[in-house]
């Protein structure tokens, strides 16, 4: 990769995005949005004594959950109208190789997805009173990370989508099952065996392992930082694997 050439691409992404009010308004007002939807859901809810409230529980897991799917889906349809309109194959004419593009678009979009994490971060704790143990910008770290997650993943799955309906047809084939596993609904170690066996594999159960960490532990944990790894690590091999199967053109 070429910094200078990294650079331009994400100004470009970034620019791209600036202009596009449709997409700033997902980002910035839906997450917030379902949050509060989450809060009113659970705001009666009696908490016994000594123990996290249902929605405190909820909502720090959706701070990661939502940027993830919203990323996901945002990114996987702009990297396939970049191909669909004929973009990627002239701009891989260029200098431009295929790990700056994608890095391109990871740093665009990450930026983008710790915009968004702030702003939902901030409703939960100032607006509906979130409380967590750990610091919230510990659960802004997490969430933007998670979002940089989603954003390969998005752009590893375009490769194979012809269209845009086939690019949202991912979302329930990458998304679902690692909201079902990640331990928001059962406890990934009350899981049958083979189900835990595949939730150990999901980059989902790391982010949300290591949210609840910070909502259970005042300090960071080891814990925490090895989940953070992983789904750094994940997002990263996603990247790389959508750089080896990025095609010019959808046909």
């Amino acid at each position: 990769m070429s910094p200078r050439i990294l650079a331009a691409t994400t100004g470009r992404i970034l620019r791209q995005l600036r202009h596009d009010r449709r997409t700033l308004a997902l980002l910035a007002v839906v997450p917030s949005a379902l949050l509060t939807l989450v809060y009113f859901m659970y705001v009666d809810q009696p908490t016994p004594p000594g123990q996290t409230s249902t929605f405190d529980r909820v909502a720090l897991i959706m701070l990661g959950f939502f940027p993830f799917v919203i990323m996901f889906l945002v990114t996987s349809i702009a990297m396939l109208r970049e191909r669909t309109t004929g973009t990627l194959e002239r701009l891989l004419t260029t200098p431009l190789g295929k790990l700056d593009l994608l890095f391109g678009y990871g740093l665009a979009f990450g930026a983008a997805a710790a915009v968004q994490a702030a702003i939902a971060s901030a409703v939960a704790y100032w607006v509906f009173g979130l409380d967590t143990a750990g610091d919230g910008l510990l659960v802004l770290l997490i969430a933007a990370l998670n979002a940089v997650l989603a954003v390969a993943l998005g752009l590893f799955c375009s490769a194979f989508a012809r269209t845009e309906f086939q690019a949202v047809q991912f979302m329930p084939v990458v998304v679902v099952p690692q909201l079902l596993l990640c331990g928001l609904f059962v406890p990934r170690g009350e899981m049958a065996g083979w189900l835990q066996a595949v939730s150990d594999v999901l980059p989902l159960s790391y982010a949300v392992e290591a949210l609840q960490e910070v909502g259970a532990n005042a300090e960071p944990t080891g814990t925490m930082w090895r989940d953070l790894a992983v789904v750094a690590g994940s997002a990263l091999l996603a990247l790389v694997l959508a750089a080896a199967t990025l095609r010019r053109r959808s046909g």
